[in-house]
């Protein structure tokens, strides 16, 4: 009796699969084909970025070809192209890049705007936008209000930041050229005795030491 209703059990679920396969095999044919596709898609689109990649960094390169034979000009426009279209760490470099050439062009302005741009843009790493605050910091010195620069530089200056080191000395230079020499003096010392920041930077510090104190 077992037998027959093993057998019977067995047919059912042959019919229900038949029964289902008719009712629901042409969308089962079609998750199985759009599966396949879209695994196309997704190796097309990998293949399509290295592509993509490939080819920015050989315009990065051609880039710095530019900037190397003084061609500023023209390399800073490549490097304004590059930053549009290149994503990640790549468009930051070649904004960072951008910013550079305008910089040995003489157009101080520009480049600070660039670096601004670079500075304000969310999507970017904060790495990045920190080097392009510095950067647009220590241009803007030159011509600028010291005490926006100071006030820009300073949430740079904590601890945990990798450029903290160039931040603090950038903002006492700042502030010997606002007139605040104690804050620079300050600043100096902290330089000093800070064993993370580079050593080209605590060499520097020691020696703004010396000339402020003689």
């Amino acid at each position: 009796m077992s037998d027959i209703f093993r057998e019977i059990d067995e047919e059912l679920r042959r019919e229900n699969i038949q029964q289902l396969w008719s009712r629901f095999g042409k969308y089962i044919i079609g998750l199985a084909v759009l599966a396949v596709l879209a695994t196309a898609g997704v190796m097309g689109w990998r293949q399509y970025q290295l592509h993509q990649r490939q080819a920015q960094g050989v315009n990065y390169v051609a880039a710095l070809e530019l900037a190397r034979q003084g061609k500023n000009a023209e390399a800073g426009a490549a490097f304004a192209e590059l930053a549009k279209t290149a994503s990640g760490g790549l468009g930051a470099l070649a904004q960072l890049e951008a910013g550079a050439a305008k910089v040995q062009a003489g157009d101080t302005s520009g480049a600070i705007a660039v670096y601004d741009a670079l500075a304000a843009d969310s999507s970017a790493d904060p790495v990045f936008r920190d080097i392009a605050t510095l950067l647009a910091a220590r241009y803007s010195l030159d011509k600028g209000d010291p005490h926006a620069v100071i006030a820009r530089l300073t949430p740079l200056t904590n601890a945990g930041n990798p450029w903290h080191g160039l931040a603090i000395e950038l903002r006492a230079v700042a502030e010997l050229k606002a007139g605040d020499t104690a804050k620079a003096k300050d600043d100096f010392e902290t330089l000093t005795k800070d064993s993370t920041v580079p050593a080209g930077v605590r060499q520097r510090a020691l020696e703004m030491q010396a000339a402020l104190a003689s």
